[in-house]
This record gives C-alpha cells, sequence and structure tokens, in this order.
C-alpha cells in the first residue's frame, strides 16, 4: 500500500470531501481502509462506567474510510496526487510524486 500512518491526504471521495489536507491516524483491515483525522466522524452512544466516559453519552469517533477515496497531498503541488517508487542518486527506494517528482515522505 503507498499511505501510510502519518501521511498528509486529501479526502477526493464521499461526504466529507475537502481541498485542506488531512493526517492518517491508522490503517485497518490489512491496509484497505484507514482512519483520517476529522474525517465521517460519528456518534457511539456508551453506558455509565465505560473507560472512555465514565458518566456514559456520546462520542464522537472516526470511522474507516476506503483507501481509495484518498490521495497523498503532495506540498510542492499543492493538491492530492498518485504516488509512485523512485530511485535517488544513492540508490535508495522512496515514495514520489508521479507528477513532480518530489519526495513524499510520512510525518511521524
Amino acid at each position: 500500500m503507498r499511505i501510510l500512518k502519518g501521511d498528509m491526504v486529501v479526502v477526493s471521495a464521499g461526504d466529507d470531501r475537502a481541498k485542506q489536507p488531512r493526517r492518517v491516524l491508522r490503517l485497518v483491515e490489512g491496509g484497505a481502509r484507514i482512519v483520517v483525522e476529522g474525517v465521517n466522524r460519528v456518534y457511539r452512544h456508551v453506558r455509565k462506567g465505560h473507560p472512555k466516559s465514565p458518566q456514559g453519552g456520546r462520542l464522537s469517533v472516526e470511522m474507516p474510510i476506503a483507501v481509495s477515496n484518498v490521495q497523498v497531498y503532495c506540498p510542492k503541488c499543492n493538491r492530492g496526487v498518485r504516488v509512485g517508487s523512485r530511485v535517488d542518486e544513492a540508490g535508495k527506494k522512496f515514495r514520489g510524486c508521479r507528477k513532480c517528482g518530489s519526495q513524499l515522505t510520512a510525518n511521524k
């Protein structure tokens, strides 16, 4: 998979489609789905005594979205782009933007 935890992505499909980049929080189900910060938020109703909310009530949590609905954000192109593998002068492999060729790294 070409999307990693900590990458900045742009949501390109669905109700939460947006122009501003968001951070990937975690990968789910073998990389087929990802959890993106502030996207696909739902309410979880919990009972009293729950570890995250002792009083009970509604918790707002992010749910996974399909990895096909996001694109990695390239700061040089200033938009979502496709990602490919490239090799630098030292012979080291890295993920690069298909449009401009700049190196894309995960900010962990």
